[in-house]
């Protein structure tokens, strides 16, 4: 089965301006939003405190869900929905279970509290407590630390890899590449109003390794091309590679992403905020390595002078 023709001759090098503008306008806008809402929107695990998951037989409206705990004193507590049949929400609590010293809380826990409350108003609707995390403030700020270096550090050492492995130029196009999956995928996140939180940063992990890969295949094939097309300029011998690459690329993409999309609808509201990030961001790598390491790559070889 051949899905992209031999011979296929697309000028994707034609399309990099239009692709940088494209690329430069998501970033822009992702960072807007950022500063406009005041940061990430950070998740129990970074930001510390209290999330109870409750599930009701018959559901409430959210609007009850918030008037019944409002008659509560627990301070900063906020209610969302959460997945898609509109039977459960999270109930973040900025109170943690335990007090400064790490020693549990004496009375009743924030937790508790809210499973109270919510029995004594809706009854047996409410089905056993699904969760509960509680994460401290120091630690959430030390999570939230290391989530960041690691997504960083995992970026250098990629391009860094690459840089020593094939040549300086195809690991600048990597490390560029990466970083800029890992923008517009937190774009996204942003865009769509996502915590931020552990899973998160796995799954960001993944992406970056995800692309990668695909950026590495793709520079092996024009580092093999550079030998044998000697007499061609740069521009020909890339957009040559990625039309021999395209095939490859569809259905490696193609079924990373059936697989995605089943974690996506079949695997929960909890690992969905997962599964998202995996989908845009592999996406986007695939993107990257055609629209942004292949031109990083053209540019730095001088006016795509013959070879």
């Amino acid at each position: 089965m051949q899905i992209i023709k031999a011979g296929t001759t697309i000028d994707f090098l034609s399309y990099s301006k239009i692709a940088a503008v494209f690329s430069a306008i998501i970033v822009l806008i992702g960072i807007g939003t950022l500063f406009i809402r005041g940061g990430l929107n950070y998740g129990v695990d970074f930001a510390g405190g209290t999330i109870v998951h409750v599930k009701f037989a018959d559901p409430p409206s959210i609007v009850e869900v918030r008037q019944t705990l409002a008659e509560t004193d627990i301070p900063d507590l906020s209610v969302q929905d959460f997945g898609l049949a509109g039977d459960e929400f999270l109930i973040r609590m900025a109170e943690a279970e335990t007090d400064i010293s790490g020693n549990e809380t004496t009375g009743d826990s924030p937790s508790v509290q809210v499973e109270k409350k919510l029995r004594e108003t809706f009854g047996d609707r409410l089905l056993p407590i699904q969760r509960v995390e509680t994460v401290g403030p120091k630690v959430g700020q030390s999570l939230r630390r290391d989530g960041i270096l690691a997504v960083l550090f995992a970026t250098i050492m990629m391009g860094s890899y690459i840089a020593f492995r094939f040549e300086p130029r195809f690991g600048l196009g990597a490390a560029v590449a990466i970083f800029h999956d890992v923008l517009v995928t937190a774009t996204a996140m942003v865009l769509m109003d996502m915590e931020f939180d552990l899973p998160i940063v796995a799954a960001f992990l993944t992406v970056i390794g995800y692309s990668v890969n695909d950026t590495v295949v793709v520079c092996d094939r024009i580092r093999e091309n550079m030998r044998k097309m000697r007499r061609d300029t740069m521009a020909t011998i890339i957009n040559r590679s990625v039309n021999e690459m395209l095939s490859r690329t569809i259905i490696t993409s193609g079924t990373t992403l059936m697989v995605i999309l089943a974690l996506f609808f079949l695997g929960g509201s909890v690992i969905n905020s997962f599964a998202l990030v995996l989908m845009v961001g592999f996406t986007i790598g695939t993107y990257s390595s055609i629209y942004i390491a292949s031109p990083i790559v053209l540019l730095w070889d001088t006016g795509g002078r013959r070879r």
